[in-house]
């Protein structure tokens, strides 16, 4: 299976790119398009995904748009590194949970190579990080959408992003739990780690 592979440089508007991945995912349904992965910035977004609710908006002011992915709220922008797919899962197996697992892995394997340990919550989707004061931080938001065994969406991986922006709305309707990115985490160069997400996520949907 070829899948092809694209990295933009510059911000990408939500819209637009969730219009070209339900074209790919068209393409790929009728066998006229190869799988998927993307890699890009957003333009500054809120999106809820179809477990959203309303009141997990705090400032009603914000730039928001509804979804069809699986998850609540959450927030994209500049600093912030997301990784779309579009990918046939019925030449995988048909397995949405090994997808999700693999998802989850390319996260963890990655941050690992940058000497921070982060885990995944099947009860809290996304992966955490345990901050030195005890408190659990998100640092990647997982949200998928699967249409007649295509699945396409994926993760945003927190880099160097506006954490301020996640005190306007409830990040992922959990109220308990806080909101990180790398660089607050651990100073370091992360410029590599689009390669190392793609090489992690290839391995690791293979297996």
């Amino acid at each position: 299976m070829t899948i092809e592979i694209k990295k933009s440089v510059k911000p990408i508007k939500y819209k637009s790119a969730i219009d070209k991945l339900e074209d790919r995912l068209e393409q790929i349904k009728k066998n006229e398009g190869n799988e998927l992965i993307w890699i890009l910035e957003h333009e500054e977004i809120y999106t809820g995904g179809t477990s959203f609710n309303n009141n997990e908006i705090l400032d009603k002011s914000i730039n928001f748009v509804k979804t069809n992915r699986g998850g609540k709220i959450t927030y994209h922008g500049p600093g912030q590194i997301v990784f779309y797919f579009v990918l046939d899962l019925s030449k995988r197996g048909k397995n949405i949970k090994k997808l999700l697992t693999a998802i989850e892995k390319t996260i963890i394997d990655t941050l690992k190579d940058y000497n921070i340990t982060s885990f995944a919550d099947r009860k809290n989707i996304g992966i955490w990080f345990k901050n030195k004061s005890g408190k659990i931080e998100k640092i990647a938001a997982i949200g998928i959408k699967v249409k007649k065994w295509v699945a396409y969406h994926g993760f945003a991986l927190n880099i160097s992003n506006n954490l301020e922006v996640y005190k306007k709305i409830i990040p992922c309707g959990i109220r308990d739990r806080g909101v990180t990115n790398l660089k607050k985490i651990k100073k370091q160069n992360y410029k590599n780690i689009k390669n190392t997400l793609i090489k992690n996520f290839l391995q690791n949907i293979k297996n």
